[in-house]
């Protein structure tokens, strides 16, 4: 992905989407601000995707047990910022994944 040109940094929102707020996250231990907004956004639908759909190895966990993985880490895995909109998306907007 580094190699397309993209009027955003894709390539580093993509690797960073795996890093968490309080610095356990991976590959560089970013914490806070210091891991960009947009993979803020995509680690925590990253983690709305994975666990609300089924996987090989285990069935679907369903949408509200993903939102309440992301409540409960709110500001210490996941941006509470992010995770406040994500939760009203779902919750007051009626946003749903499709199936």
């Amino acid at each position: 992905m580094k190699d397309i040109a993209f009027p955003w940094p894709i390539a580093q929102i993509v690797f960073q989407h795996h890093e968490r707020t309080n610095g356990s996250g991976y590959p560089q231990g970013l914490r806070g601000e210091n891991i960009l907004l947009e993979s803020r956004i995509l680690a925590v639908a990253d983690v709305i995707e994975a666990m609300a759909s089924h996987r090989p190895y285990r069935p679907a966990l369903g949408i509200e047990a993903a939102l309440k993985e992301i409540d409960r880490d709110r500001g210490v895995l996941y941006d509470p910022a992010v995770v406040t909109a994500c939760l009203r998306l779902f919750r007051d907007k009626g946003f749903k994944l499709k199936d």
